[in-house]
């Protein structure tokens, strides 16, 4: 079966939203080239694409977290804005915020037994 494993964001400073992601999330970047940075785990990975001529449409992608609260508050400590706030939905909850580019993201976490 087909699966997701790779989301792109067109960014206009690849360091800086390294950095952002790196704080908020932990995530460490591997560079292909001066224009584009992207995770590299294996499973779904991030990809930054600094070319503007390479440049994708935008999208919401969302993140997987243990405690939503608590990637609340590195997501702001690190430079992003929470555009919704936490809500509940059938199966979990979640909250949406910006990057320090404007990117809108989703976080979530699954209703736990």
């Amino acid at each position: 079966m087909a699966r997701l494993n790779y989301l792109e964001l067109p960014v206009g400073d690849v360091p800086r939203l390294k950095q952002f992601y790196g704080s908020a999330f932990g995530w460490q970047f591997a560079d292909f080239g001066p224009t584009y940075a992207a995770t590299t785990t294996g499973d779904v990975d991030l990809g930054l694409e600094g070319d503007a001529e390479n440049g994708v449409a935008k999208m919401l992608p969302v993140i997987e977290v243990e405690s939503l609260e608590e990637a609340r508050d590195r997501v702001v400590a690190a430079g992003g804005t929470v555009t919704v706030p936490i809500f509940g939905f059938p199966g979990g909850r979640r909250f949406h915020f910006r990057d320090p580019q404007g990117h809108e993201l989703g976080v979530w976490t699954p209703e736990r037994d």
